[in-house]
């Protein structure tokens, strides 16, 4: 059940992310597998750090992967706004 709570926290945060117009492109793909992928390695550490696990639901592993998938998904937004203006 922990890993749904990630993967769930990973795809809102994506969802939320392509409410923001500012640098949304067509291609949304990277910003979804950034989010998702990031969730799941936050949630990972969650377990690490003794806040959740990948059986067990908890608040707080669900609020550090959904923050953290939200960075992701900016942070790949960002680089790609950088590559399209660096291009002639």
């Amino acid at each position: 059940m922990g890993i749904l709570l990630w993967i769930g926290s990973g795809a809102l945060a994506f969802v939320l992310a392509r409410i923001i117009p500012h640098g949304r492109s067509r291609r949304w793909i990277g910003e979804l597998a950034a989010a998702v992928i990031v969730a799941f390695l936050l949630g990972v550490v969650a377990t690490a750090l003794d806040f959740g696990g990948w059986k067990e639901l908890d608040w707080r592993a669900g609020l550090f992967a959904f923050f953290g998938a939200f960075a992701g998904a900016g942070l790949v937004r960002v680089l790609s706004m950088r590559g399209a203006t660096m291009t002639p």
